[in-house]
């Protein structure tokens, strides 16, 4: 049975989700969003999802991608690539080596 070996606590994967988190709330920001009004175009019910996950503290669920990009105004494949980076580092490179950018 697969187990995923990233732990919330480790120094590692928390720093991910801080960038991923900085990723995000770039994005958000470039578009003039408030947490707020984010949380009403993704269909969220309380901005602090957002802010939650702005902090590191959570991840967007897979299902919600093509929305988030479009909303975010991001090409989905860009999108969902840079989240894997941060969420799935292991399978990141996995796809697309180790240097890869984005």
């Amino acid at each position: 049975m697969y187990s995923n070996q990233q732990k919330l606590s480790s120094p590692e994967v928390a720093e991910l989700r801080r960038e991923a988190g900085l990723y995000l709330k770039d994005l958000r920001e470039k578009r003039g969003l408030s947490q707020r009004q984010m949380a009403e175009k993704v269909g969220g019910s309380y901005y602090t999802f957002i802010s939650q996950l702005e902090s590191g503290r959570g991840r967007i669920p897979p299902d919600r991608y093509l929305v988030w990009a479009d909303v975010l105004g991001v090409k989905a494949d860009v999108f969902v690539r840079n989240l894997l980076r941060y969420y799935d580092p292991v399978t990141y490179t996995i796809l697309f080596g180790a240097n890869e950018n984005g």
